[in-house]
């Protein structure tokens, strides 16, 4: 996502603006600097840092529980396993530039009223960002959640299966509609708490 600059070619510009009568100085500085002259450069696109960094990524937290085995999966046989998920997202900052991002996923499987399984996941990540901060929420709500998904993804279809049942194999989500409707819950709430304290007095 760095933007790359032609050293050369602002070199250049820069000495044909300065000193457009002197062509022959040019030419002849053009050897000498030409090493030196992508230096700079080389050095910019070194020191550069991307924007997103994930440092480390892990299971903070896992549990399957069937409560109902073995008799859950002679019912399975012959009817459709009714499947619930629930997925959050939460961000806790670590220090400067660096923030671990959670994903907790919660999955029920019933079949009629039988609870088939109960698995829970929350699946972080460690990033360190190089963003304004005016941008800094909705990359952690959005773009990290989005980088870690598969991978909580493949887990959730692994313990499912080797927890007995069909692999649990779970949709793209769209974490942006997700955030869109955790501000306007959060705008909603504050103006109720704005018009609150009037109600006693009314």
């Amino acid at each position: 996502m760095a933007k790359q600059k032609s050293t050369s070619d602002t070199a250049k510009g820069d000495g044909e603006n300065q000193d457009p009568k002197k062509p022959e100085e040019e030419t002849a500085a053009a050897p000498d600097g030409g090493a030196g002259a992508a230096a700079p450069g080389q050095a910019e696109q070194e020191t550069s840092e991307p924007p997103i960094t994930i440092n480390v990524q892990y299971i903070k937290d896992l549990s399957f529980e069937a409560p109902t085995a073995p008799g859950i999966f002679s019912a399975l046989q012959t009817q459709q396993p009714d499947i619930t998920v629930n997925i959050n997202v939460g961000a806790n900052p670590l220090q400067d530039k660096v923030f671990e991002v959670v994903l907790e996923i919660n999955a029920e499987c019933k079949i009629e009223k039988q609870v088939g399984f109960l698995l829970e996941l929350d699946y972080a990540g460690v990033f360190t960002l190089n963003i304004p901060d005016e941008h800094l929420q909705a990359v952690l709500l959005i773009e990290c959640p989005r980088l870690i998904f598969p991978f909580a993804r493949n887990i959730l279809a692994d313990v499912s299966r080797d927890g007995g049942f069909p692999p649990l194999m779970l949709g793209p989500v769209d974490f942006a509609a997700m955030f869109q409707t955790k501000l306007q819950e959060l705008e909603q709430a504050a103006q109720e708490g704005e018009v609150a304290p009037s109600s006693p007095a009314n």
